[in-house]
C-alpha cells in the first residue's frame, strides 16, 4: 500500500456506486514504504474529523485529519502499530461531537468495548486452491447440497460457559460435519456486532469479523480447514439494517449518511433499527464491498441475504401513512431491487460457484432468475411456504391430518419457479416454537418417528436441504444462544439413533442421483400418490437424468399415521421390479422393524389411472425409498 494508490480511480468509483473493493482505500492500512498508517473515512458532512487512539493518547489534536475530495477524510500516523484500538471523533453537521468506530475496520475490540483495530491481515498461507477451482466448475443446481446452520457461540462451550475460538470450533466441527454428510456449513452472523442477543443480525462492522471467537487468522483457519475436507461455508450477511448504537453507521457524521434522512425511509420501528439509504452511490460501495471482502480475504463459498422482503418491500411491518411510496406510487423499494441485482452480479461474476441466497417470505416474482431476465439474480431462495405449510402439517393430530393433507402437496405447485432450499432454521425452533422434534405430535416415541418420517420427506422433496444444529440429534428444547447444546442427549438411545439416521439420509441424498438432478421441472419428479388424505399418505418418484445409459429411479412414500398399512397399493407408470433401500422405521434408526420383502413385483394391473401396480408395506410414521427397476421391455430407447 502507498500513498499515492488513495485517490481518483478509486474515490470516482466508491462516489458513484461502482467500487467492488472499497476496502483497499477506505479504513486503516500500513503503508509500507513509510511505515505509517493511513486512515480514511467517509463523512462528507462533518465539519471535522480526527483519528484518536492508544496511539495518541485518545487526544484529538494530535492526528486531525484533512479534508479530501469525495466527501472524505484523510490522515497518516507513524505512532500507530498493529492491534491498537482507534475511533473517529467526529464533529458533526449538528454540531455535536461522535465518536465512531471505523466502518471500515478489519477487526474490533471485544465487546462491550466498541473501538476498531489497527489491523494487518496477515497473509494466511491457504491450502484450498483445489477446492476453490473445484468450486468454480460446479452447478450447484445439479449438485447435493445439504446445510448445517449454526451460531457459532452455543453449537460448542468450555465447562465454564467461554466460547470456543474458531480454531477450536474447527478442530471439532469439521470431523463432525464430514462424519455426518453435510456439504455446506452456515453460520449466523460473524460481522461484528455489540448483543449477543441479537445473535449477529444487528451489525456495527461490516468488514470486521467478530473478535469473540479469536482473530482473523483464527477465521481463515476454520474456513480452510473446512474446505480441506470439501465442505463450502455460508456466511449469513445483513445489508437489509443495522443498530442504533452511538458508535455505529447511524448519523454517521451528524447526518443521515447511511440511511435515509426521512424516518419513514430510514427507520423501522418494529425491530428498531435503521435501514439503508440504497439509491446513494456510496451506500451501493460500501455493501458490495464488504461482501466482496469476505469473498477475496476470507474465501467464503456463499451468503445467506438476512430479511430480503423487508428491503423489496417499502411497507414491510408498516402501515399506510408509515411509508413513502416509490415514485409511481407503488410499495417496490426500486433502489433496493436495484441494488441487489448489482450486488449479485458483481459476486456471481467475480467468483462463478458460490451461492447467492434469499431468505424471502414473499412471492415476490424472479428471486433466482438473472438480472438480464428480469430476476434478482439469487442462485436461492428459501421456501418459507413449504417450511411454515409441513410444519403446521406435522404439528396436527393423526386424525385430523386429512383435513390439512394440501399443505404437503401444495409446494408441488410452485416448486419449479424458483431454485428452493428447504430450510428449517434457527428461528423455528425459538420464542416458544419449541424445538423440531418437540413440534411432532404425539407420544414420545411417535415424535421420533414422525420427525425421522418428516426429514425422509423432506429429502425426497425437490430443493435443497437446510437443518439447524442440534436438529440432526433432536435436541429436545429450544435453542438458547447463551449455552451450547445438549450434546449430552447422544448418551441416550432416541436421540444417538436419530443422529445415525440423519447421518445415513445425508449419505443415501447425496449417492442418488435422482435426490437431486433435475430439480427445475417435472421431468425429474412423478406423482404417485397425491390425494389419499384418508390415510395421510404421500407418495411420489424421484427420476435422474440418464447417465451412462440408465435412468435413476426412486419412490418415496410416507406413512403420517402411527396405523402400520399393509397391502397399500400405489399405481406405477410401468411394471418392474421395486427394492427398499432406507426404512426410517429400521429399528437401527429407533424404529419399530415393519419393513417390505427384498423385491416387489410391480405388475400390469392398472390403478388410479396408471398402467401397472404395486402392493407395499407402510410402516408407522414412516418414510420408505424404493428403487424402481422398470422392465427391460417397457424402457424407452436411449434410457
Amino acid at each position: 500500500m502507498t500513498k499515492k494508490e488513495l485517490f481518483q480511480d478509486d474515490v470516482f468509483l466508491f462516489n458513484t456506486g461502482e467500487a467492488q473493493r472499497a476496502y483497499l482505500m477506505m479504513g486503516c492500512h500500513k503503508v509500507e514504504e513509510t511505515g505509517e498508517y493511513r486512515f480514511c473515512v467517509w463523512a462528507p458532512n462533518a465539519k471535522g474529523v480526527s483519528v484518536v487512539g492508544e496511539f495518541n493518547d485518545w487526544d484529538p489534536d494530535k492526528n486531525p485529519m484533512e479534508p479530501h475530495e469525495g466527501g472524505l477524510f484523510v490522515a497518516y500516523v507513524k505512532e500507530a502499530k498493529h492491534g491498537d484500538m482507534y475511533k473517529y471523533l467526529i464533529h458533526g453537521y449538528d454540531g455535536q461531537d461522535y465518536y465512531k468506530a471505523d466502518p471500515f475496520a478489519f477487526y474490533s475490540e471485544l465487546r462491550p468495548g466498541t473501538a476498531s483495530r489497527v489491523y494487518d491481515l496477515a497473509d494466511y498461507d491457504w491450502t484450498d486452491e483445489k477446492f476453490l477451482k473445484k468450486r468454480a466448475r460446479t452447478n450447484l443446481q445439479r449438485r447435493p447440497v445439504s446445510i448445517y446452520e449454526m451460531h457459532l457461540g452455543s453449537w460448542r462451550q468450555h465447562e465454564d460457559g467461554s466460547f470456543f475460538t474458531y480454531r477450536e470450533t474447527a478442530d471439532e466441527l469439521v470431523p463432525y460435519l464430514k462424519k455426518m454428510g453435510f456439504t455446506h456449513v452456515e453460520v449466523m452472523p460473524l460481522t461484528e456486532h455489540p448483543f449477543d442477543g441479537s445473535w449477529g443480525y444487528q451489525v456495527t462492522g461490516y468488514y470486521s469479523i467478530t473478535s469473540r471467537y479469536g482473530t482473523p487468522e483464527d477465521f481463515m483457519y476454520m474456513v480452510d480447514k473446512l474446505h480441506e475436507a470439501g465442505i463450502g461455508v455460508i456466511l449469513d450477511w445483513v445489508p437489509a439494517h443495522f443498530p442504533r448504537d452511538a458508535h455505529g453507521l447511524r448519523r454517521f457524521d451528524g447526518t443521515a449518511l447511511f440511511e435515509h434522512e426521512n424516518p419513514m425511509q430510514g427507520e423501522m420501528p418494529q425491530w428498531g433499527t435503521m435501514l439503508f439509504n440504497y439509491g446513494r452511490p456510496e451506500v451501493q460501495s460500501f455493501l458490495v464491498s464488504s461482501a466482496m471482502f469476505f469473498m477475496d480475504v476470507y474465501h467464503i463459498d456463499g451468503m445467506r441475504i438476512d430479511a430480503v422482503s423487508s428491503m423489496l418491500y417499502l411497507n414491510f411491518c408498516k402501515e399506510d401513512g408509515q411509508y413513502v411510496p416509490n415514485k409511481y406510487g407503488g410499495t417496490e423499494n426500486l433502489e433496493a431491487i436495484a441494488f441487489l441485482k448489482k450486488l449479485n452480479s458483481v459476486l456471481l461474476t467475480n467468483y462463478p460457484g458460490i451461492m447467492m441466497i434469499a431468505e424471502e417470505s414473499s412471492a415476490y416474482p424472479l428471486v433466482t432468475k438473472p438480472p438480464y431476465d428480469g430476476g434478482l439474480g439469487f442462485t436461492f431462495k428459501w421456501d418459507m411456504g413449504f417450511m411454515n405449510d409441513s410444519l403446521k402439517y406435522m404439528e396436527t393430530d393423526h386424525l385430523f391430518r386429512k383435513y390439512k393433507h394440501n399443505n404437503l402437496t401444495f409446494s408441488m405447485q410452485y416448486a419449479f419457479s424458483e431454485n428452493y432450499i428447504l430450510p428449517f432454521s434457527h428461528d423455528e425452533v425459538v420464542h416458544g416454537k419449541h424445538s423440531m422434534v418437540d413440534k411432532m405430535f404425539g407420544d414420545y416415541w411417535q415424535k421420533f418417528a414422525s420427525l425421522r418420517a418428516f426429514y425422509g420427506y423432506i429429502f425426497a422433496h425437490p430443493g435443497k436441504k437446510h437443518l439447524f444444529m442440534g436438529d440432526e440429534f433432536a435436541q429436545f428444547i429450544e435453542w438458547n444462544f447463551a449455552k451450547e447444546l445438549d450434546w449430552f442427549l447422544l448418551d441416550y438411545d432416541s436421540h444417538r439413533t436419530m443422529q445415525t439416521y440423519m447421518k445415513k439420509l445425508n449419505a443415501f441424498y447425496q449417492k442418488h442421483r435422482a435426490f437431486y438432478d433435475i430439480e427445475d421441472s417435472w421431468e425429474g419428479f412423478d406423482w404417485i400418490t397425491v390425494d389419499d388424505k384418508d390415510n395421510s399418505v404421500i407418495a411420489f418418484m424421484r427420476i435422474s437424468t440418464p447417465w451412462r445409459g440408465k435412468v435413476q429411479k426412486i419412490v418415496s412414500v410416507t406413512n403420517f399415521t402411527p396405523v402400520v398399512h399393509y397391502d397399500y397399493k400405489i399405481a406405477m407408470p410401468t411394471t418392474g421390479v421395486l427394492r427398499e433401500i432406507l426404512n426410517s422405521d429400521d429399528p437401527s434408526f429407533g424404529g419399530s422393524g415393519v419393513k417390505n420383502l427384498p423385491e416387489i413385483e410391480v405388475t400390469a394391473d392398472p390403478f388410479h389411472g396408471r398402467e401397472a401396480s404395486a402392493s407395499i408395506t407402510l410402516p408407522p410414521l414412516a418414510t420408505v425409498y424404493f428403487m424402481f427397476d422398470e422392465d427391460q421391455t417397457n424402457r424407452k430407447q436411449g434410457d
